[in-house]
């Protein structure tokens, strides 16, 4: 790996034979026995088998299998791997469920991130999953971002580190305990140091830094203005949650005189380098704002189920022309990261939304949600390399073989019983042009090592 966080020269990659690959390019080509040739992690040619190279350095038949580009997670908490199905946190609502594991958290050491790091990628490649965003905001015991991009490296997924913060404990009226909450100062200058440390803005990259101060209950405004200008200073995008629930909504009103999206605005949190976590309660005149100033929104579908926060309004997104993509968000709620199965859910609770008494019209189509998952969630994260197969773009691709008990009577339109049938791992991840996953296992990872490791931090953590 070069020293900038992409590939070395690598040796030619040819994959032929699929059984269909979904470019999701401008112009949606799906083609039947269609493949890729890459040179250096990157993809130079698109087409049927018969139209590219006959041979390469290295050459994949992905006989019986769909193809499509990698999925792309835009927002998530890898530490929460460590806490799923807590009692306690099982039934409740946002609050709640943070008040119950906010004490539990803040026990966590640099080798809880790493381990819970690795974690979560493996389950993201397994399930599809090419590029990652993470939003870490608990910095307890030394730990530092430093763990999850050393453990990212190992996995071999693009990461997009989010250095979260929290700033506004009890104490001051925020939502955290004052013992997980840092200073407006360290906040800072760890963020700026995380930044020049890690973050590649070349096409390739491994490796990128976000500023996401936590949430508008968990930070003062001056952390949010002050994080918004660092970020603009260097050049890197901005992240928070925004618009999650109703007791959000009645936070900011009632301590801002704002609504959650007024707020953000008031911040200089909206732009082309913003996307928020979640925007389930949002008016139709936020959507049009929203549209007009490029923000974006990461749709968790899953997570605002699990903890009943609603549905977000993603059909009236879209057809404002708001970025939208997906995340799978934190593993304490939802309680996966199933990658492949969120995008079967974004497409169901669409349609769920589309019943007559809520909103109507049109259902969401399985391709519509892929794109969502792929050229939206790249969108989303600022990048123009990934998301499509198409020449110029890097090799981030996943294959599906169709020869599956779940697709039996299914292959009528195999790209759609990707999404429709139910969620399955995928038989190949590559990124960059490199397989991180091969015939259903990880290349990088040994997985049988790895759960016992995390169970036993998982349970003194939590014990």
């Amino acid at each position: 790996m070069r020293a900038n966080g992409t590939f070395a020269t690598m040796a030619s990659l040819l994959v032929r034979n699929a059984a269909l690959l979904a470019t999701m390019d401008d112009d949606d080509r799906e083609i039947a026995n269609g493949g890729l040739y890459a040179v250096d992690g990157f993809i130079q040619q698109v087409g049927p088998t018969d139209s590219l190279p006959s041979s390469a350095d290295e050459v994949v038949d992905l006989s019986g299998h769909v193809v499509v580009p990698g999925l792309v997670n835009t927002h998530h908490h890898f530490y929460q791997t460590l806490t799923r199905a807590v009692p306690g946190a099982q039934d409740a609502g946002l609050f709640d469920w943070l008040r119950t594991l906010y004490p539990i958290w803040a026990r966590m050491t640099p080798e809880h991130v790493r381990l819970s790091t690795t974690t979560a990628l493996t389950e993201l490649a397994l399930s599809g999953c090419t590029t990652s965003s993470d939003h870490l905001y608990v910095f307890p015991n030394g730990s530092s971002l430093d763990d999850q991009v050393a453990a990212a490296a190992e996995v071999g997924l693009r990461f997009h580190a989010a250095r979260g913060s929290m700033s506004l404990g009890e104490s001051a009226g925020g939502l955290p305990p004052d013992s997980v909450v840092e200073d407006h100062d360290t906040i800072l200058a760890d963020t700026q140091t995380m930044i020049e440390r890690h973050h590649d803005s070349s096409d390739g990259a491994m490796v990128r830094v976000v500023v996401a101060p936590c949430s508008p209950f968990s930070v003062t405004p001056e952390i949010m203005r002050d994080s918004a200008a660092l970020a603009r200073e260097f050049g890197v995008h901005l992240h928070t949650h925004v618009a999650e629930t109703i007791d959000e909504e009645d936070f900011c009103v009632e301590t801002f005189g704002r609504r959650p999206v007024e707020h953000m605005e008031d911040l200089g949190w909206v732009g082309p380098d913003v996307w928020y976590a979640h925007g389930v309660f949002i008016s139709d005149d936020e959507i049009t704002r929203l549209a007009a100033t490029e923000t974006g929104v990461a749709h968790c579908p899953s997570s605002n189920m699990r903890l009943a926060s609603g549905i977000a309004p993603v059909r009236r997104y879209l057809g404002a022309g708001v970025r939208v993509g997906l995340g799978v968000d934190g593993s304490a709620s939802n309680d996966g990261s199933h990658m492949l199965g969120e995008v079967r859910q974004a497409m169901l609770l669409s349609r769920l939304a589309a019943a007559p008494s809520i909103e109507g019209g049109p259902l969401m189509t399985a391709r519509q949600a892929i794109r969502m998952a792929t050229r939206g969630s790249a969108a989303v994260l600022g990048r123009s390399d990934i998301g499509s197969l198409e020449s110029g773009k890097a090799a981030d691709f996943i294959a599906v073989s169709l020869d599956r008990l779940e697709y039996a009577g299914a292959q009528h339109d195999p790209l759609a019983a990707v999404v429709f049938a139910a969620p399955v791992g995928v038989d190949f991840t590559f990124v960059g042009g490199k397989a991180v996953v091969a015939h259903g296992a990880m290349t990088t990872v040994d997985v049988e090592e790895l759960v016992p490791l995390h169970n036993a931090a998982a349970a003194a953590l939590v014990d």
